[in-house]
């Protein structure tokens, strides 16, 4: 392979190659960058002289005529510069075999829809006849939505020099798949880096020989593709001999899928973990060295505009004749510059020639004086004399002035009563109001006491155990936990095992029949042995599992006396009691229950 096949090389003028993601002989797989389209693509390189070239480019144009959503497609194939190269769509997920190493094996519903999802993909290349050709867990990714993609289609089998066309590999590596998300485990055709699952005499395990609490149906599916030999593939009505057949019984195992790709998208997390997706660095591309520009040449001088000529008409007094008055060749002479006008002086300057001197303008008790003296009602008399009328002439003031200094002196005095009144009540102990401070007319109203929870009678118990085999736990004395007699108890089996998610079972209880839906305020618990984690759910129907319930009260450590209350009061007709660890006891864990008391 070139040696220039390195980070920032560039791949027929458009793929930048950025991270090296893995590297298996001969071959790389790098994540690069479309120059063209702005997008990161999956890009897998060989050497053009490789054996394999020449099948890589033949499954790369098989691959791109499948057209699925859930497959990732076939971009770009080209044999060029020494290198071969595929282009696949960029997907970000989690990959199963990395799923189930990290989480552990997937619950069985959520397992039954991945692989159905997977299946029907497939179908869809199948009906066409072209296979993947090594469908192994490193292929199947869940993104961060729950939604399942496919890459490699084709491809990869090309690359691991696998022949095409291998649709019975598709399904057998199938129920390899759901195997695989059941027990951790690989019981499929095509190699993976997931653990081998056990086989006795030529003959592998069925998932429930391997992980307790796998469904039936689903056992009975990877049983009879896994080992044709020992069952047979046929069953009347069930097809396992296509994808499309594993599609249609998966479907009908999951039923309303509703739900289930946020359920699964949620279970990769761990507790209290945020995805962050790293920032993608910018690698320079390694361009060759850029040509010397070219010296720029001085465009040549623009040509002058030639001036504009204009001209009158003549016309004359005698005919129609029109002669024309040139413009003068020489240039009009520019406009005078602008003069301001002068300033107005804002007051009139006094003479100074001896001339007359402006008039000031009269006040008004002068015009008001000049108007008596124009007209006097009393013949004989002078306005500005005050004999012979007794009346002496007062400038008036403006009205109304006097009122509103009046009324503001009045508020204002007002106002200082006001404060000196409530300064005196308040220096006597007494309220503003000068009454006592057991007279305040303001009354608070105490809140009326919380009703006491009372118990809830008449309750019927039984059992529950989805994941044993059968599935019941001690059903005959589980009555003991509600007859009101704390010698009597009710246990479960003694495990060799603690009960844990992912183990042998995650949980066993007991299942309480209120009679009607009743609000349940708290549950009081008499056990035997200590410590135990106890979880409580309400619903209004009656349970034959808790995976997908609300719990009340999720986990709580107890000893052999409890008192369980929920921070909300929640209402349903079926209160389940859910051990999710037991005491340790002679010979193993096991719980044991004397009374469960229920109020409301």
């Amino acid at each position: 392979m070139p040696h220039s096949n390195r980070p920032g090389d560039v791949l027929a003028g458009r793929y930048r190659l950025v991270d090296l993601l893995s590297e298996s002989g001969n071959g790389r797989f790098w994540r690069a960058h479309d120059r063209i389209l702005e997008r990161h693509v999956a890009l897998h390189v060989i050497a053009e002289d490789d054996e394999r070239a020449a099948g890589l480019v033949e499954a790369a144009r098989r691959s791109a005529t499948v057209l699925d959503p859930r497959i990732l497609r076939v971009l770009d194939a080209e044999r060029t510069g020494g290198l071969c190269y595929v282009v696949n769509e960029w997907g970000a997920g989690t990959s199963l075999d990395t799923v189930v190493a990290t989480h552990g094996p997937l619950l069985p519903r959520r397992a039954a829809w991945l692989v159905a999802e997977v299946a029907d993909s497939v179908a869809v290349a199948h009906a066409d006849g072209i296979a993947h050709g090594r469908l192994a867990p490193e292929n199947v990714l869940i993104d961060q939505t729950g939604a399942i993609k496919v890459i490699g289609f084709s491809v990869d089998a090309a690359l691991h020099g696998l022949p095409p066309g291998r649709l019975a590999t598709d399904v057998t590596d199938l129920a390899g798949l759901l195997y695989c998300a059941l027990t951790g485990r690989w019981a499929g055709v095509s190699t993976s880096a997931v653990p081998p699952a056990p086989q006795e005499h030529g003959r592998v395990l069925r998932p429930r020989q391997v992980r307790a609490g796998v469904p039936r149906p689903l056992d009975a599916l990877c049983d009879e593709v896994l080992n044709p030999y020992s069952l047979g593939r046929s069953r009347e009505g069930v097809d396992l001999e296509t994808a499309r057949g594993i599609a249609d019984v998966l479907a009908d195992f999951v039923g309303e899928p509703t739900g289930l790709p946020e359920q699964l998208a949620l279970s990769n997390l761990r507790p209290g973990e945020t995805v962050v997706l790293p920032q993608i660095p910018e690698i320079p591309a390694r361009d060759p060295e850029p040509e010397p520009e070219p010296e720029p040449s001085t465009p040549p001088p623009a040509p002058e505009p030639d001036p504009t000529q204009a001209g009158l008409p003549i016309f004359g007094d005698d005919g129609d004749d029109v002669s024309w008055l040139d413009a003068p060749e020489a240039p009009a002479p520019p406009p005078p510059p602008f003069e301001s006008p002068p300033e107005r002086p804002l007051f009139a300057p006094e003479p100074s020639d001896g001339g007359p001197a402006r008039k000031s303008r009269p006040s008004v008790g002068a015009r008001e004086a000049q108007d008596r003296a124009e007209y006097w009602p009393w013949e004989g008399t002078d306005p500005d004399r005050t004999s012979g009328t007794g009346l002496t002439p007062v400038a008036e003031d403006v009205p109304g002035r006097s009122w509103l200094r009046l009324a503001a002196g009045i508020g204002a005095a007002l106002l200082l009563l006001v404060a000196v009144v409530v300064a005196f009540n308040l220096g006597r102990g007494k309220t503003p109001l000068g009454t006592e401070p057991d007279d305040d007319p303001t009354t608070s109203v105490s809140p009326s006491p919380t009703a006491e929870p009372t118990p809830i009678t008449g309750l019927v118990a039984r059992d529950l155990d989805p994941q044993g085999d059968p599935p019941e736990e001690n059903p005959d004395t589980v009555g003991r936990t509600v007859d009101g007699d704390p010698a009597t108890t009710w246990r479960t089996s003694t495990y060799n095992e603690q009960l844990a998610p992912g183990g042998f079972k995650s949980g066993v209880g007991v299942v309480l029949d209120l009679g009607a839906a009743r609000e349940v305020a708290e549950v009081g618990l008499r056990l035997v042995g200590e410590p135990s984690v106890i979880s409580l759910y309400l619903t209004d129907s009656a349970p034959d599992d808790v995976e997908g319930l609300t719990p009340l009260l999720a986990e709580q450590r107890v000893g052999t006396e409890a008192t369980l209350a929920p921070d909300q009061p929640g209402s349903g007709r079926f209160l389940t009691v859910w051990f999710t660890s037991l005491p340790a006891a002679d010979g193993g864990f096991r719980g044991e229950i004397a009374e469960i008391t229920v109020r409301g």
